[in-house]
């Protein structure tokens, strides 16, 4: 399993923004058609302007990791490994090495020297150091795609539960020409960031060790 603990920068300067974050969480955000267990704990304030969920799911931790780059203001870590059982209600009075992990994780997502604010921290450490080394690669692409790359990129991801838009769909939305929806794509490294999701989340199951019961094909890869 993984712990997300997401802490607020720079809240004395802009005030506290987790009521926000929370409802945009859940409004707005890849938890919204999550499938059923994936969501462990759900996220929920823990201590000043700091939020925290347990998730069963890698590829809804890469995704909404992604989200929370894309909002900004926060600084992500992610901790795998073993949450003690029987869970609590909350996920404050969660225990476990990914509780561990995590809070060492957005410890070092805070450093001033990291360009994107996330870290991934777990048993073991040379595979959490690969699933944090892709994940910051793809929250640099999204960090740094452009207003006119997301209005596309909105359209052409698959919305939960549904199928992608059509190029020309998008084109005739937006007012623009097919060819400038190709091109805008082309910037965003969309597909680029479509091949690289699997590999985080692997690598993020990979580094849950025996924390995590991963897939066979997984287990095959740590023998």
């Amino acid at each position: 399993m993984w712990t997300l603990t997401v802490d607020q920068e720079g809240s004395r300067r802009v005030g506290d923004r987790v009521d926000a974050l929370l409802a945009d969480l859940a409004a707005a955000s890849p938890l919204v058609g999550a499938d059923a267990g994936a969501v462990v704990l759900p996220f929920e304030r823990t201590v000043g302007d700091e939020v925290q969920a347990v998730l069963a799911d890698a590829d809804l931790v890469v995704a909404l990791t992604l989200h929370l780059v894309r909002t900004g203001g926060w600084s992500v870590g992610i901790g795998a490994g073993v949450v003690d059982t029987p869970l609590p209600v909350s996920s404050r009075a969660g225990s476990g090495t990914a509780f561990i992990h995590a809070r060492e994780a957005v410890e070092a997502a805070k450093s001033r020297l990291r360009s994107v604010p996330l870290a991934v921290r777990g048993p073991d450490p040379d595979l959490a150091a690969e699933a944090e080394g892709v994940l910051t690669l793809l929250g640099s692409v999204v960090a740094r795609r452009t207003a006119a790359g997301w209005a596309v990129v909105d359209r052409v991801a698959p919305a939960a539960g549904g199928v992608a838009a059509r190029q020309e769909d998008v084109a005739a939305a937006l007012g623009i020409s097919q060819q400038a929806v190709s091109a805008r794509l082309r910037a965003a490294l969309w597909a680029e960031e479509v091949a690289a999701r699997p590999a985080a989340a692997r690598l993020l199951r990979l580094a849950g060790g025996s924390g995590h019961h991963g897939s066979a094909d997984d287990r095959e890869g740590r023998a």
